[in-house]
């Protein structure tokens, strides 16, 4: 049985059939999540229908495509309604999202939620503060850059000092605070335990806590619980598709934002809450000119493409189309009509057409709404050398890149907006070999060599045969777009270039190069070794980042298994980041930290100390690998003669 077979289950019906199980059930309800997976379903209408066995059945009645309370899951079993097969079925199906009319509702009218219950034994308070492990003696701004960052929020803006009472900015309310201690607890909870201990009672915690912090209008925490319980859940599946990195950040997230909760007020804390919904709001009338389109192929099996196009202020928007099919259907979606007013442009015209829009919505991240008050007609596009394509291109590249650092920051504003592309002029210099195989070597404006990677290695898709031929044709001078990759060295992945012969643009997604396209080699251009890239280049950031990732998948305990980590901080304290050196003891030593009572006997574990450090420290190396990326845009490399 494929859970994606299953309706969706909303988290606190989850949570209140995990709790309601027998400790007893609990401890075997892992195991019956395995045995319903390995079921058949069958599905008539709002109904599916898992065989437990040859004489009983489970339903799951989703009105609305959702499973919205525990009476919508019933079980034939002689056992029923305390069965353990309810509360398994609820875990195996994928986790709702909150009705958004019970988000939206005011919080006097929102009923009080169910009380916590400590399904992870954990502790039910977050620490005052992130604290910095390492030595104040040897940290300043000027010995290590990341220090203030470290020291101050990573995200948003500080708090607005009051001038009175009447001025004082908003904080958050006992309940919020409340809320958020128990996203904090069952955050911790999962570093406790790891991808193997984090089951479906762990998960269920998360989940009761997601389900009060929406209720308590704090949706960006509880949201941010919601990403981890589907990443554990596809880790402990062997989902293809799962990276322990995507856990780190969401668990970084989630502690991260209801430790802020607390300490922040104001704007800050309007961020930190979030938003429920993401809704498109009015725009008037757009003039739009097309860019390009790039095929859309996800690892869950989603297929499809998005068309970029400019406004004539230079703001960018998208127009995309995407469900389930993967490559074969971005390669077939590519030319059929934009959904967006009356306009018969297919995306691959539009992505080198026009359009006038009235009554346009957009989303806040720029996508554009095709509701039924859209109007949208055809009309002339612009050459990426014309006016106002052109000025996409006159931003400087360091500009460009810190721009794009921001909307692909780990930790970002959800609501920040902004885009991801760099647009550049380059002369290619050819193909360059580094670990992991090959890319496409390219100087931009300043000297700054910036590495061009296949956006998709799909051989159904243009992007591979592409980048070759390029390798092959050093000296050709191009306008590029790509999209940044954070690295300690430039690098996008490249999504359309303008034709070798300067006459139109190539989807270098959908559209083939040819040989004959190109112009003939120039002088060959010499290339040194290429080092691995910029500042952060032979940074030993690595080894605190890959503790981090480390404590994800078997937890706390095989952290503090591993021992001195004596030459590990040496070499990092060498490399002028005593701030990491410092977090990485603590973090080790707080691991391997088991203190004993006066009768010798072991006292409980300090998972909030734990999750602090952590925490300190996944969002200490996420902002020093973005400064190492921003800085190598920055200044001209060596390598390239």
């Amino acid at each position: 049985m494929n859970a994606d077979r299953l309706p969706p289950v909303a988290p606190e019906v989850t949570a209140t059939l995990v709790e309601n199980l027998s400790p007893r059930l609990r401890k075997r309800l892992d195991a019956a999540v395995t045995k319903l997976g390995a079921r058949t379903t069958r599905r008539d209408g709002d109904t599916v229908t898992i065989e437990v066995d040859d004489e009983t059945e489970l339903r799951l009645h989703a009105p609305g495509g959702v499973v919205a309370t525990t009476g919508a899951i019933t079980c034939g079993c002689l056992l029923a309604p305390a069965c353990v097969h309810r509360a398994a079925a609820a875990c195996a199906a994928p986790a709702a999202d909150l009705a958004p009319e019970l988000i939206d509702r005011p919080a006097a009218e929102v009923p009080d939620p169910a009380p916590l219950t400590d399904l992870a034994s954990a502790s039910s308070t977050a620490p005052a503060s992130v604290t910095d492990p390492a030595s104040a003696t040897d940290r300043t701004p000027e010995t290590d850059p990341a220090y203030a960052t470290v020291r101050a929020p990573v995200t948003g803006p500080a708090p607005t000092p009051a001038l009175d009472s009447a001025s004082s900015p908003e904080v958050a309310s006992p309940d919020q605070r409340a809320a958020a201690d128990a996203l904090w607890s069952a955050g911790a909870a999962v570093l406790e335990a790891g991808v193997d201990g984090a089951g479906a009672v762990t998960q269920s915690a998360l989940l009761r806590a997601a389900h009060t912090a929406r209720l308590r209008q704090l949706p960006r925490a509880a949201g941010a619980a919601l990403s981890v319980v589907t990443l554990l859940r596809a880790a402990r599946a062997g989902d293809p598709s799962y990276r322990t990195a995507d856990l780190v950040t969401a668990l970084a997230e989630l502690l991260g934002t209801a430790h802020r909760v607390g300490t922040s007020s104001g704007a800050e804390l309007a961020a930190v809450r979030g938003r429920a919904r993401r809704p498109y709001s009015p725009d008037g009338s757009l003039r739009l000119y097309g860019l390009f389109t790039e095929p859309v192929v996800t690892d869950s099996g989603h297929g499809g493409v998005r068309t970029w196009v400019a406004g004539s202020d230079g703001r960018l928007f998208t127009v995309g189309d995407v469900a389930p099919g993967g490559v074969g259907r971005a390669l077939g979606v590519a030319d059929r009509a934009v959904r967006l007013g009356d306009s018969a442009l297919t995306h691959r015209e539009l992505g080198r057409a026009g359009l006038a829009v009235a009554g346009a919505t957009v989303s806040p991240d720029g996508r554009l709404g095709a509701g039924k008050g859209v109007k949208a007609v055809t009309a002339r596009g612009a050459a990426w050398t014309e006016p106002p394509l052109a000025a996409l291109w006159e931003t400087p590249p360091s500009e460009q890149a810190a721009r794009a650092l921001r909307s692909t920051s780990r930790y970002a504003d959800p609501d920040g907006g902004g885009s991801d592309l760099l647009f550049l002029d380059v002369e290619l210099l050819g193909a360059v070999r580094e670990s992991g195989g090959s890319c496409l070597l390219a100087r931009c404006e300043g000297g700054v060599p910036v590495r061009l990677a296949v956006a998709d290695d799909d051989p159904a898709l243009a992007h591979r045969d592409n980048v070759a031929l390029l390798a092959a044709a050093p000296g050709t001078r191009l306008r590029i777009i790509g999209r940044l990759v954070p690295a300690p060295h430039p690098r996008l992945t490249l999504l359309a270039c303008s034709h070798p012969s300067g006459e139109g643009t190539i989807d270098l997604g959908f559209d083939r190069l040819r040989r004959a396209d190109l112009p003939a080699p120039t002088a060959s251009v010499h290339l040194a070794p290429l080092r691995p890239g910029g500042t952060g280049a032979h940074s030993p950031l690595y080894l605190l980042e890959r503790r981090v990732e480390q404590t994800v998948p078997a937890g706390r305990a095989a952290l503090g298994m591993l021992g001195d980590v004596t030459a590990e901080t040496r070499r990092i304290r060498r490399a002028g980041l005593p701030t990491a050196a410092g977090l990485l003891t603590a973090l080790c030593a707080s691991a391997a930290r088991r203190d004993r009572d006066l009768f010798g006997r072991l006292l409980p574990t300090d998972t909030d100390g734990f999750a602090t450090y952590w925490l300190a420290a996944a969002r200490y190396t996420a902002a020093v690998a973005e400064s190492l990326c921003s800085a190598a845009w920055e200044s001209t490399q060596e390598g390239v003669g």
